[in-house]
Parts: C-alpha cells; structure tokens; sequence
C-alpha cells in the first residue's frame, strides 16, 4: 500500500482557530486557577470522515513554573492517520484506473464514485517547547522551538512573542514573529506540475526528490478589559509562505471542452496539479469573552484573505455553563466560509492553456458547520477529565459543470465526526 503524506487541510481542521499563530502552545482556556509548579494537559483526539480519513491523536502539555516568573512548556504530539483521500480527478460513467505515486502499482475507483486514493498511511511526531521570562517590569517575552517529522515531510521553526502590559494592566500590547522551515519528500519524487500522470509502468517526470518550504507569521495583538465581565482582544495577522506549496498527491481530469467526458488516451487523461510558488495572507481576528454570574460566553470571529483569491469568514461560538461541583457544560457552534482560490478548477479543458491549476476542493468555494458539546468534570480543585463530541460538515461546489458532468456529484459533501478525551492536573 501507497504511504503517502497526510494532507494539509486535515492538519487545518484539527487545529484550534484561535491557537498561537506562530506555532507556540496555546494555554488551555479551562485551566484550573490554582497556583501550582507543574501543569499537565493531556488530550487524546479521533477525527472521522465518513469512508474516507480516519485520525487519531494523543497530545501531552506540559508546563513547569521554574520560578522568579519564568514558566518552560512542552508540548508533544503524535497522530496516525489512515484511511482513503480524494485524490482530485471526477467522477465517471466507467471505472477509472490511477498510476501510485511511487509508480509501481495502480488502483481502480468504481463508475460513478469520486476517485479517492486509498493509500494513505502515516504517523506524524512533534514536539514544541516554550521559555517564557519576564524581560522589564512590565515586558514578557515567550521564545519557542518546534518540530514535526514524518516519512515525507519535515518542518522546523522558531518563534518569539512580546507581551507588553500598560501600566494600570487593563490592556495589553502583543507582538509576535516565527519562522519555519520545512521539507517536502514525496513517494516516488517532486512531479512536474501540469505533466501527465502516466500509466503503469511509465516513469512521471519530477523535479527531484525534495523541495523546500519556508512559512513566515507576523502578529500584532491586543487585548483590553472593559469591565469586571468583559474582555475584548483583536489579532492583525501576515504570513507569507514560499517555495513548493502544491500537493504533490494531487491530480485534475482531463475533459472535453463540449462533453464534459475525460479526453479518450489514457496517458493524456490525468495532469498533477500545480499551485503558485508564493503565498501572501493577512487575517484580524476579533474576540469578546462575557462573564455572567457563573457562565461565560465567548464569541469570536475571523476573517482571512490571500493573493490565491481565497477570502474566508469564521465564526465561533461557546457558552459555558457552570455546573454544581465545579463541573461544566460546553456547547460549541463554529461557522466557516470560503471564496474559491483563483486557480481552482475541477477539471481542465483539453487544449487549453493554464498556469495554475488544482481540484482539491478545499480550495473552492465551500461551507464548513461544526457543532459540539463539551462536558466538564472537576475532579478535585487541581485535576479535571473533559469530553468533547462534534459533528462537521463540509460543502463545496465545483468551478464549472460541462456536459455529462452534470450527472454525477462532483465534490460530495464530506462528514466527519470528532471526539476528544481531555485530562488536566496540577500539582
């Protein structure tokens, strides 16, 4: 079986929106207040599509106050991932076969089903760490470190982040900076983008064995308190990534410009996708949190624009219910929309002439709703157990539909299931 590597978006779904921008570990927004010298978070998370991406993830935070106001964190991930992904080509009356990465083998999706390529298998280590030290009487700075590795893809990166409180503490200044630096080592080589994908057992034209990828983020952040319940905080965000951003998995059909049906010649049927060398994005997050009598009510909202023409809006919605015993129930409802990138096609029109192509639908225009609920068991004043369970729901329309395209579900709604299993104690 193919190992490939695990797709991006799925990395993005699973993150926390509002985590640090620069790769550092986010404080849990439940942590005990008890004053303690070491602080554990541990979480164990399953994410499931239905018949696609299954995931499962055991995370461990660890925070250490080392006294005089300096606190070390570690945080260590690991997930394996399993399961089928889509692999770009659409749908068909007939059986459709595909050459793997690696160009020793194929597989076959059935007529009238989306192609997904069954082969991914992966497990993913990493490790951030954080040193957070006051730097004057009113300035704390937070440098970290991080890195991730599996079989095809390694990212190293840096980050330091300023806190500036004034001098009646009711606002803070926050200035953050990161650097990452990764490598891309897919099966079977670097393919030239826009080539055919050939048919077994031909060779696929590459661009070597790896290619390299930087990520720079910029952040500027403050936070005000605006009453005894309120706090508000706004995020600007810039980020550029440069070097090789495309999927090197990923393929568009090869159609018809009148019929819409893939072109007859099996090796001038399928093209790998490819994607601009340089990424630039902005975002301004917005965050209010309200404190009732007991409960809290947290609402964000996030929007996103990059020059790939993807424009995004998200917004995010907890209400806490404080229970008796210290026990608590979360609901949570997230809504996210997207503009499709500029360069996205479903599938590409023989004879004609492109620069920039990709069908992954993650780059259309799409609605993604999730909700969920959370419960809360404190166990004693320094430990508690949390259960989270979500449902999402992805839809994505396609570019355009030509001719005979028309009778099948081009970009099918995905669903997934998420469930979380936290722990915390201090002592």
């Amino acid at each position: 079986m193919q190992l490939k590597k695990k797709p991006a978006a799925i990395r993005q779904t699973l993150a926390v929106a509002t985590a640090s921008l620069l790769g550092g570990v986010a404080q849990n927004a439940n942590a005990l207040e008890t004053s303690s010298d070491w602080e554990i978070d541990s979480a164990l998370l399953f994410y499931a599509e239905s018949d696609r991406i299954v995931l499962a993830e055991p995370v461990v935070r660890v925070r250490k106050d080392m006294g005089n106001d300096r606190f070390l964190t570690v945080k260590l991930v690991i997930d394996a991932l399993t399961g089928s992904s889509a692999n770009g080509a659409i749908p068909t009356a007939s059986p459709q076969t595909f050459t793997t990465p690696s160009g020793n083998g194929t597989y076959t999706t059935q007529a009238n089903e989306v192609p997904l390529d069954p082969g991914f298998r992966d497990t993913r280590g990493a490790v951030n760490a954080d040193w957070e030290l006051p730097l004057g009487e009113n300035l704390t700075g937070i440098f970290g470190f991080n890195f991730s590795n599996e079989f095809d893809y390694q990212s190293v990166g840096l980050s330091a982040t300023l806190n500036w409180e004034t001098s009646h503490k009711m606002t803070t200044w926050t200035l953050g900076v990161g650097f990452n630096a990764d490598t891309v080592k897919p099966v079977g080589g670097v393919p030239v983008g826009l080539t055919n994908m050939p048919v077994l057992p031909a060779i696929k034209a590459t661009e070597g064995a790896d290619h390299a990828k930087d990520v720079q983020d910029l952040v500027l952040g403050w936070s005000r308190v605006l009453s005894r319940r309120d706090l508000l905080q706004l995020s600007l965000g810039y980020g550029n990534e440069s070097g090789y951003l495309s999927d090197p998995y990923k393929i568009l059909t090869v159609v018809d410009g009148a019929t819409g049906a893939p072109v007859a010649d099996p090796a001038q049927r399928y093209r790998y996708e490819k994607r601009p060398r340089d990424r630039t994005r902005q975002s301004l997050l917005v965050r209010w949190s309200h404190q009732f009598e007991n409960d809290v009510l947290r609402l964000s909202y996030r929007y996103y624009t990059d020059d790939w023409g993807v424009d995004s809006h998200t917004l995010d919605v907890r209400y806490r219910f404080e229970l008796a015993d210290g026990d608590y129930l979360e609901p949570h409802l997230r809504y996210y929309t997207q503009g499709a990138a500029d360069f996205y096609h479903t599938s590409l029109i023989d004879g004609q002439s492109y620069d920039f192509a990709s069908a992954d639908y993650r780059l259309a225009d799409m609605v993604t709703t999730t909700l969920g609920l959370k419960y809360g068991w404190a166990l004693s004043d320094r430990s508690e157990f949390s259960v989270r369970a979500e449902l999402m729901k992805q839809s994505a329309d396609p570019s355009q539909v030509i001719g005979v395209q028309s009778q099948q579900d081009l970009v099918p709604d995905v669903d997934a299931v998420i469930l979380q299993f936290g722990y915390t104690l201090q002592f």
